[in-house]
């Protein structure tokens, strides 16, 4: 089957969750026989292109023909998946395919508009992206005649709220080759703590520092170890290590000197950085952002909080740092939860979706 995955954009350093599931699945199906396109365009909407992307697209071109297009440095796209990088998303750019698949609010209206040679219309809806448009505009797309798959069961919700049909339920998998134990929960410093930092109001960093400084108050050797794709915030605290854009390998090494790690974003489709600190044996501890409950339940498995709480997120920090029984056994629950969320898994129900539709 030829599939093509159309992109909000193009990021060679910078690490997107939302393109790295897209990159999963395009990994995994092209394994499985499937010829893959993940198109990329440089200007996302219809108005005038600027001059920096009037000579960057002849630049790109040309490099593309002397060298090759420059990688994706923070993901390993297989040599079968084909990556085009295009001016914009005008149908003349997009290959001929049997599945088309829009994977954000903007690359809907394009799709929707495409001739049928382009291929049966999905729309991966991985987040309710109020965030990057106006809500109306976004739900818009949601109404749009596009097969829809959600990844949580909070945005099949939001979905059947609006009335619309769910072609898909296919919960995201993890790469358990990247992510897991190397250092046993049991040994690990209780007081060290980690985070993802993100300049973007919406993940809730400030939320975050807030709660983690309220804490320091009352265990003045917590130590903290934030990462993200962004440089260093003026916010961080000084007693803070950062990590701007590690590598797989240093991510692996980050999660495992961690024994807790906080989520504080105020809402997302499904919270990779909290399912891959599970994975590594982390306890977790999170704002209650909507996705993150397709793995973590309060009690069980992580301690969650009402969003944009930093008091009640530093509350639930401290019954671990208070209770090192609790953060082995919620650690140890969350490590064997996040175990069922297998890429294999997921690609065979996404497989059977696109094949069982008409």
């Amino acid at each position: 089957m030829r599939i093509n995955f159309v992109l909000p954009g193009w990021s060679i350093h910078k690490p997107i969750g939302g393109f790295k599931v897209v990159y999963e699945y395009a990994n995994h199906l092209s394994k499985r026989g499937h010829r893959i396109n993940v198109v990329h365009p440089l200007n996302l909407f219809q108005e005038k292109i600027g001059f920096k992307k009037r000579v960057g697209i002849p630049l790109i071109k040309g490099i593309d023909y002397l060298f090759g297009l420059p990688k994706v440095r923070w993901f390993n796209i297989s040599p079968k998946v084909n990556t085009i990088v295009v001016p914009s998303l005008k149908e003349k750019f997009i290959p001929e395919g049997d599945v088309i698949f829009a994977t954000a609010w903007q690359t809907a209206e394009w799709v929707s508009k495409y001739n049928q040679n382009k291929g049966k219309k999905y729309y991966l809806i991985q987040h309710y992206e109020i965030w990057s448009g106006d809500e109306e505009k976004v739900r818009s797309t949601w109404k749009l005649p596009l097969k829809k798959i959600v990844i949580s069961k909070w945005l099949k919700d939001i979905a059947e709220e609006m009335g619309e049909k769910i072609a898909g339920y296919v919960p995201n998998g993890l790469d358990f080759n990247h992510f897991w134990i190397k250092n046993p929960i049991e040994n690990r410093n209780p007081k060290r703590v980690g985070m993802l930092y993100s300049k973007t109001v919406w993940k809730g960093s400030e939320d975050g520092i807030k709660a983690l400084c309220l804490v320091r108050k009352q265990i003045p050797d917590l130590q903290g170890v934030f990462f993200g794709g962004s440089s260093r915030g003026k916010n961080v605290p000084r007693w803070v290590e950062y990590y701007q854009n590690p590598r797989p390998d240093k991510l692996l090494n980050i999660y495992n000197s961690c024994s807790i790690f906080v989520g504080s974003s105020w809402y997302e489709g499904w919270f990779l950085p909290g399912s891959e600190a599970m994975a590594c044996g982390c306890a977790v501890v999170s704002a209650d952002c909507g996705g993150i409950l397709e793995y973590a339940e309060h009690e069980v498995n992580a301690l969650l909080s009402p969003p944009k709480d930093p008091q009640a997120l530093a509350q639930n920090i401290l019954r671990l740092l208070e209770d090192d029984d609790l953060r082995v056994r919620l650690a140890k629950a969350g490590y064997e939860r996040i175990q069922e969320f297998t890429w294999g898994k997921a690609v065979d129900e996404f497989e059977k979706v696109i094949s069982d539709q008409k």
